[in-house]
């Protein structure tokens, strides 16, 4: 059996421990296993650029962060233009597969990445996508590899921002990557006990944001944290049209959206307000437990679907049980926070301000 591995779009944490998990239970299953890994992403796929792999590469990466292959983003809006050199890229593809002669190709990625794994198995590849992306925000699975981990560390982050913020009694804004959906900001708001909590589902109104930190100070609490998604909007700028939005932002003087709310908290309440971005950090480090155990059952679930050649699906993790998931039914969607669903009403409950 002849198997192809690559990891698309932006690392995690938990990369290694998938690969690992296909391998494995692969290994335990076939005797005469061959694996090559494609370096960075689609782009090794296109310009044949891998290296043959053995079971050895995948011993001790359990607790590795980031990816042994590499990985790089190749937009699926571009990978029907030729390249430079008027390539093209999903021929290339095609062509480097076959002359492998690879059984199956392994993609691990998010929402790009599965649109484009979608689209080689539409072109008669054999392809399996496990689900990846710290934002959890692939449609058809309860959750993705990395999203926990990353959890793990915007709370840190939060709770670290805590004792300053008490300290200085001021406003501290921890800004959390997810520029389409807030499931992440959402999670590690709640876990490090943010204040307020802004996420793009849920355009906020900065006078109610504005309210919510009076509030607290009128009843004693000297200091106010918000967790602001990368992609938070306010009501006004969720009223444009795309366009005008797209080119506002072009536009903006602000580095992100959190420091345009710091300006404006300074300037409409006379709040002095403090801006904290872990940034990158949300993607690094060795994957926490959680991750760990998800991507070892991902793992052995896509080298089972593998040896029954049932191609074309993501494995997906569904009420605590693996599945398989058509590609067809889920590429290109997205999954997002429900401003009306039950998380959300059990956090307003608490006095947890959405700024709507």
């Amino acid at each position: 059996m002849k198997i192809g591995m690559l990891t698309s779009g932006g690392d995690c944490q938990a990369l290694n421990a998938a690969m690992r998990g296909v391998v494995k239970a692969l290994s335990n299953k076939v005797d005469d296993l061959t694996i090559y890994g494609f370096l960075n992403g689609y782009q090794g796929l296109i310009y044949g650029k891998y290296r043959l792999l053995t079971r050895q590469d995948f011993s001790g990466i359990l607790t590795v962060g980031g990816t042994i292959l590499g990985s790089s983003r190749t937009p699926f809006k571009d990978i029907r233009k030729p390249d430079a050199n008027g390539l093209d890229k999903v021929e290339a593809m095609k062509a480097n597969y076959n002359k492998l002669k690879l059984d199956c190709l392994v993609i691990l990625g998010g929402n790009g990445t599965q649109k484009t794994a979608n689209l080689l198995s539409r072109e008669g590849l054999n392809i399996i996508h496990l689900p990846k992306t710290i934002d959890n925000d692939i449609y058809g699975t309860d959750v993705t590899f990395g999203f926990y981990s990353a959890i793990d560390i915007a709370t840190h982050a939060i709770d670290c921002i805590h004792t300053t913020a008490a300290s200085h009694n001021r406003v501290f804004i921890v800004e959390v990557m997810g520029h389409k959906v807030g499931w992440l900001t959402l999670y590690a708001g709640v876990g490090g006990g943010a204040d307020i909590i802004l996420i793009p589902e849920i355009p906020y109104d900065i006078n109610n944001v504005i309210s919510a930190i009076k509030k607290r100070h009128d009843s004693g609490k000297n200091f106010t944290i918000l967790a602001v998604a990368e992609g938070a909007i306010s009501k006004e700028d969720a009223a444009l049209a795309k366009k005008e939005y797209k080119k506002k932002m072009e536009m903006s003087k602000y580095p992100s959206v959190s420091y345009q709310i710091a300006h404006e908290l300074e300037e409409k309440a006379g709040v002095e307000a403090r801006v904290t971005v872990p940034g990158h950090m949300q993607r690094g480090g060795a994957p926490n437990a959680y991750d760990r155990i998800l991507c070892t059952r991902l793992g052995a679930a896509a080298a089972e679907a593998i040896l029954e050649k049932d191609y074309g699906n993501m494995i997906a993790m569904v009420n605590g049980s693996t599945k398989r998931v058509s590609l067809e039914k889920v590429a290109g969607k997205l999954k997002t926070v429900d401003p009306n669903g039950q998380m959300i009403r059990e956090i307003k409950d608490l006095g947890i301000s959405f700024g709507d």
